[in-house]
């Protein structure tokens, strides 16, 4: 492999900033910039010179041998100070040496999985927490991080091949008496995997809300003031506000972490009849996102029927709290009265539905999850025609473990490699 270094940190000015080098070269490199022999795994405080001898910076040099590092290999990380000209210099020192390269976008993340550091789910829950906005999302992308869908997913191989091979010995053993009737654990094991599997599924929708944020949309008939509501929730002037009706012909998104929870308000185009062809498109827009949404703020007056479908959880406040007689179950933007009472129940409200979700977070889990369940619903039902059909029973079994295994990255997922790791910056 070839040795390669890139700026770990954030880019621009800052305390410090880290520069990571890994692979067989790295403990030399760093030697060769520090003039001093770097220890197995250790810090050190050196001043870093160039080829020529000028003084680059004093840092702190920390070094870990392989395979006891991030990557796997050897590692060598130069906490330098966080000035742009002095990572400048820095990686144009590097990129002299005739021995490392720049890294690739995600390349020490890929030597990591390549090493068995981490599985291809760890690196999935890597990329979200570097990418998480709110407390949830954090703790999410931890349990994912910390081999929480491995570890499920091993316990559901472990006990598939277990299956899988009680059927094939009474394959192997047709033609004589086997002392043992092993349907009965058989099935108890795909039952028991079957029934993890499903309470994932079902938990994927709430698991990947948390990962993208819920959708929350405002609606209501034209100027009932969902766009001052929305520039209040957000603090700021997030849509344009006017007493002309129709001013709002698309969706505005403000994305907000709502203790803890991340959600996209949704400030959708006034509900009614129109001729304008304009306003008619940002109309039906706004019907299907507020379909969609996980939650709906119906902003209407006493007896208004909205041409959107109410469900369990959404609110319906009266608008304009401000020009109403009584405040009671009303609402204004302009004021703020009722929006300590908006904000708390849509929080409690996703945060029950928080309860509910499962551990994986993407299409991609999804859709082996769905495969797994597939196959092991197929070898149930073939199970109980007998055993002249436990050869089909044992294959749909190979295919369940296929699925569990390409979930987390053992085999069939080289397609998808370039594409996850290439959302990585250069440092990761």
């Amino acid at each position: 492999m070839d040795t390669i270094f890139a700026l770990a940190s954030a880019q621009g000015k800052a305390g410090v900033a880290v520069i990571r080098v890994s692979g067989p070269s790295a403990l030399e490199v760093g030697s060769t910039l520090s003039g001093k022999t770097l220890p197995d795994r250790g810090m050190t405080f050196s001043i870093l010179k160039s080829d020529t001898g000028e003084i680059l910076d004093e840092a702190l040099v920390l070094s870990f041998r392989g395979p006891e590092s991030f990557t796997g290999e050897d590692v060598v990380e130069f906490q330098v100070h966080g000035s742009n000209a002095v990572v400048a210099a820095m990686l144009d020192e590097l990129e002299k040496l005739s021995n490392v390269r720049l890294a690739e976008p995600g390349e020490f993340t890929r030597r990591a999985m390549d090493n068995a550091k981490l599985d291809l789910t760890q690196v999935e829950g890597l990329a979200d927490l570097i990418d998480a906005e709110t407390e949830m999302q954090r703790k999410q992308a931890q349990v994912i991080l910390s081999g929480g869908l491995r570890k499920i997913a091993d316990r559901w191989r472990s006990d598939l091949i277990r299956a899988a091979s009680l059927i094939e010995v009474t394959i192997d053993f047709a033609d004589e008496d086997v002392p043992v009737d092993v349907t009965p654990e058989v099935n108890k094991l795909l039952s028991g995997v079957m029934f993890d599997l499903n309470r994932e599924i079902e938990g994927f929708s709430v698991s990947e809300r948390i990962r993208s944020g819920f959708e929350v949309a405002i609606i209501g008939a034209p100027n009932v003031g969902k766009s001052t509501l929305l520039n209040a929730l957000a603090g700021r002037d997030a849509a344009i506000t006017s007493e002309y009706a129709g001013t709002t012909r698309d969706v505005i998104e403000v994305r907000m972490d709502l203790h803890g929870l991340p959600v996209t308000l949704l400030d959708t185009a006034g509900l009614r009849d129109t001729d304008d062809h304009v306003e008619g498109i940002g109309i039906q827009r706004a019907r299907d996102r507020a379909e969609q949404a996980d939650l709906r703020v119906f902003l209407a007056n006493e007896h208004e029927v909205l041409d959107v479908r109410f469900v369990d959880g959404d609110i319906r406040l009266f608008p304009k709290a401000d020009m109403r007689q009584s405040p009671d179950g009303a609402i204004s933007g302009k004021t703020g009265e009722g929006i300590d009472y908006l904000v708390q129940h849509v929080f409690e409200t996703l945060k029950n539905r928080s309860v509910h979700a499962g551990i994986s977070t993407r299409a991609r889990h999804r859709n082996a999850l769905n495969r797994c369940s597939q196959s092991l619903d197929r070898a149930i039902h073939v199970l109980k025609d007998g055993p002249e059909f436990y050869d089909i029973a044992a294959e749909e079994m190979r295919s369940a473990i296929r699925s569990i295994e390409g979930l987390i990255g053992r085999i069939g997922v080289e397609n998808l490699l370039d594409e996850i790791f290439s959302s990585f910056c250069l440092g990761k």
